[in-house]
This record gives C-alpha cells, sequence and structure tokens, in this order.
C-alpha cells in the first residue's frame, strides 16, 4: 500500500492556453493505492466534494490511471484505491488531475516499479480524457511540480522549470462549478493570425519570466487575450477581482484553467493581496489559498 500526494496546478497560466502549468505547494489529493488479484475497485472517498466522486472504478480518474499504468507496465494485478480530496470537483485547480496522477504514481509504487515521469503522465492522460479532454497542462504540472511546458501530448514530452523562490500564488475559489469540457466548447475553434502571434509571444515571454525571475517581464507577459476575455463572464465579480490582486500589488492575475478559480502571483504581499481579492468577491461565498509554487510533483507521503 502507498499514499501520495498531488499537488493542485494552475491550468494555461495565462496565455499558454494547454502548455503551460503550475504547480501549487500545500493544497491537493492524497491517493492511496494497493494491489489486488481480483477486480478494480474504488475503497473510499473523503473529503472535499467527496459526495460527487465516483465510486465506480471506471468511472473513477484515480482508479482509471493505476489501471492504465499497471496495463501498460504489463502486471496482471488490479488497483484498490482510496482517495482523500483536498480540491474541489470542477473548481478550476486541477482536481482531476491530481486525482489521476496520484492514481498512476500510486500503482507505480505500489508495484515496485521506478516512476518514469512519462509513463505516470501517458496513464493520467488516459484518465483525465474522459472527464476533462485530453490536454496535459494539469497533469504535468501535478507530476513535475515548478512551471510546466507541454511541447506534446502524443507523445508524451514535457519539462519544469523551477519557480524563483520569492514568488508566491493566490488561488481564490468562488463556490460555483464550471465544466472543463464545457467551457473548452465556448472557445474559438479559429483565431486570427495577430492575436495568435501576440498570445505566443507572451507565452514564451511568461515561461522566460520564470525562468530569469523577472517580474516586470511577468507583469507584461500574463496577459491572456485568448481564454479569458470569454471565460470571464462565467465567473462571478471576477474583473473586480483581478484590478483588486493588480492594484493590491500582484505581478499577474489571470483565471486557472477553465476557472472558476482565479490565481494571482506575488511576492512578499500574497496576504494583501489574498485579501483585496476576497474583499472584491464581495457576497459571493469563496475559498482563498496563499502559498509557495510547489518545486517538487507528486511524491509518496507514506
Amino acid at each position: 500500500m502507498t499514499t501520495v500526494f498531488a499537488p493542485a496546478s494552475i491550468g494555461n497560466v495565462g496565455p499558454g492556453f494547454d502548455v503551460l502549468g503550475l504547480a501549487v505547494d500545500g493544497v491537493g489529493d492524497k491517493v492511496t493505492v494497493s494491489l489486488t488479484e481480483g477486480d478494480a475497485r474504488v475503497d473510499k472517498v473523503t473529503g472535499r466534494d467527496a459526495e460527487l466522486v465516483p465510486r465506480d472504478a471506471q468511472q473513477n480518474v484515480a482508479a482509471i490511471a493505476a489501471t492504465a499504468w499497471l496495463r501498460n507496465a504489463g502486471i496482471r494485478k488490479q488497483p484498490i484505491v482510496s482517495i482523500e480530496k483536498g480540491l474541489a470537483v470542477a473548481g478550476g485547480m486541477g482536481g482531476s488531475a491530481a486525482s489521476a496522477v496520484g492514481g498512476a504514481l500510486g500503482a507505480a509504487l505500489a508495484a515496485g516499479a521506478s516512476a518514469d515521469s512519462r509513463d505516470i503522465m501517458r496513464a493520467a492522460l488516459e484518465a483525465e480524457s474522459i472527464v476533462a479532454g485530453r490536454h496535459l497542462d494539469n497533469i504535468a504540472a501535478s507530476t513535475l511540480g515548478g512551471l510546466t511546458i507541454v511541447l506534446s501530448t502524443d507523445p508524451i514530452d514535457a519539462i519544469s522549470i523551477p519557480a524563483p523562490p520569492q514568488w508566491r500564488v493566490v488561488l481564490l475559489t468562488p463556490r460555483v462549478r464550471i465544466e472543463t469540457k464545457k467551457a473548452r466548447e465556448i472557445l474559438p475553434q479559429q483565431w486570427d493570425r495577430s492575436s495568435w502571434t501576440r498570445q505566443m509571444a507572451s507565452t514564451t515571454a511568461l515561461a522566460y519570466a520564470f525562468a530569469s525571475a523577472d517580474a516586470k517581464l511577468l507583469r507584461r507577459a500574463l496577459d491572456d487575450r485568448y481564454a479569458e476575455p470569454i471565460r470571464a463572464d462565467l465567473i462571478p465579480n471576477f474583473r473586480e477581482v483581478k484590478r483588486a490582486a493588480l492594484d493590491a500589488g500582484a505581478l499577474g492575475c489571470s483565471i486557472s484553467g477553465s476557472g472558476p478559480t482565479i490565481f494571482a502571483i506575488t511576492t512578499d504581499n500574497d496576504a494583501r493581496v489574498a485579501e483585496a481579492m476576497r474583499s472584491a468577491m464581495r457576497d459571493v461565498e469563496c475559498d482563498v489559498h496563499a502559498g509557495v509554487i510547489a518545486r517538487r510533483g507528486a511524491h509518496a507521503i507514506r
């Protein structure tokens, strides 16, 4: 039996649609995996939104990912999975990705195998594709930690850039749900060349800002002109919260993945930024997490 902690993640990280991911320390899912000669099953689900998580092993992302890893490794045993949810369902913090990564890594460690990151991501992607579509940004961040860049999903190819240690992140999650598949469907399939070129430039600059710890560049580069303008209306008071974060000194602010979570990157002023964001949400119930960017991805905790 092995228990894995898989951190939360920010998808897209502003302009990097399906390309950039950012791991968040201190909040995530815990997945426990043991192996059986019998059928795969989900033993227990506790924690945040536990009642919304499927108990059927054919529909539960952690169990699907664990089963996929075992099958890909040629191991005939099946997983028994328990999940302690720290992340909301459809909350924009990579909850399904974290559970999938935890299931895949837990299966590998329970089998006594070396946990190659590409194999973990491949198995997690098989599960994530069922509930959120075939994209790797959250999975890569939860697996590798730091700021991740996805070069390809087929074959799996992703790298991680360590985040500057002085940069921190604030996550504000209003108590509404936005399903990733539906939020993807409202985005345009075609885009004009000048907009696409600007978005590509911002994504490249954002990655370089992380690599060089250039806060001024981050301010200019964290600029999503593709998904944010369309998805903003799905999130209560988004524009007011973003303005409050920037006025309080955040380096940048945008939507985490499909939302509804809003993220801000800060330096040493995360408490002030968090309070400003919460106040701007006004009477909408929300949860706030302020902490460091995870320097490592999913790992065994016992």
